[in-house]
């Protein structure tokens, strides 16, 4: 994965360069987020599951997914918030070059109002994905075949894994490198409440995250570790494992069943807990505007 910002957020970034520079070296990436007296709290946007086309008359099950994501991308880049996250099939079906092409033109209104972090899925293809979106090293943690993310806020952490096994293999990997990473820098960091980002759900189907297991064992003992935020089977719903939430963010492009809703969810964050608004754009406009209050486990 990948952050992308215009040019007047890197003009901040490199502004709090110099006061952050520790925390650049023990955390291998700082993305500041604008914090302001009135509002300590993270306000993000978080989308899943776009699967953007090339094609923009591509359709499934009557849903137009160029057309969804461009309607989301309008409301998030209205909401004032401080920063969005994709958790992963960002393009339709094998990742092409085209895919990333029109992600790239819909995500602009975002971009240029606030920083964008994206997760690859299952139906990405990595280096057409960063052929499209240039990034850096300086942006990642330093993983061989895992692109990583770390983001911090005064009051709570962002990790972006990535779970891509192979384009257009369904099942997920979060794999014996990532693995590692992540058991040393949860090691090394205790002081914030830390999140979790990737695509793939966390069941036992063959579909699933197939080291779902061995992630929870590295995690469960973590007490900073709050929730895991996911994606893939275009659901949404809120469960918990051991006290740590986990979110399954709805699809932006579209479901596999009407009692689905199709839409973004707003997140405002602090050190304990977090509370959550559905924006619905389709399928089960029902659920439109429910909100949901969690409190991070102690």
């Amino acid at each position: 994965m990948a952050i992308f910002t215009d040019k007047s957020n890197r003009r901040k970034f490199l502004q709090n360069f110099a006061g952050t520079a520790g925390a650049i070296a023990t955390m291998g990436m700082f993305q500041p987020f604008p914090v302001t007296a009135k509002n300590k709290n993270l306000n993000l946007a978080l989308l899943s599951d776009p699967h953007v086309p090339e094609d923009i008359n591509n359709n499934y099950r009557g849903f137009y997914p160029y057309n969804n994501f461009k309607t989301a991308a309008a409301q998030v880049a209205d909401s004032g918030l401080d920063g969005a996250i994709i958790t992963g099939d960002l393009a339709r079906l094998t990742g092409e070059p085209g895919d990333y092409a029109n992600l790239k033109k819909l995500s602009q209104p975002i971009v240029e109002k606030m920083p964008v972090a994206m997760a690859l899925g299952n139906h990405d293809h990595r280096k057409h994905f960063l052929d499209v979106f240039s990034t850096t090293t300086a942006e990642r943690q330093a993983l061989e075949n895992k692109y990583v993310l770390v983001m911090d806020h005064q009051e709570i952490q962002l990790i972006i894994l990535d779970s891509l096994l192979s384009t257009n293999l369904v099942s997920g990997l979060i794999g014996k490198e990532q693995r590692e990473w992540l058991t040393t820098y949860l090691e090394a960091n205790k002081d914030k409440p830390i999140l979790l980002f990737f695509h793939h759900s966390l069941g036992d189907r063959d579909a699933d995250l197939l080291d779902v297991d061995k992630l929870f064992k590295i995690i469960e003992p973590q007490r900073q570790v709050k929730a895991i935020f996911y994606g893939h089977s275009h659901d949404y719903n809120y469960t918990t494992y051991e006290d740590i939430h986990l979110i399954n963010l709805p699809a932006t492009g579209y479901n596999f069943n009407d009692e689905n809703p199709i839409g973004w969810v707003e997140a405002s964050l602090d050190k304990k807990g977090g509370k959550f608004t559905l924006h619905a754009i389709g399928g089960n406009m029902s659920q439109d505007g429910i909100k949901k209050e969690l409190t991070w486990r102690s």
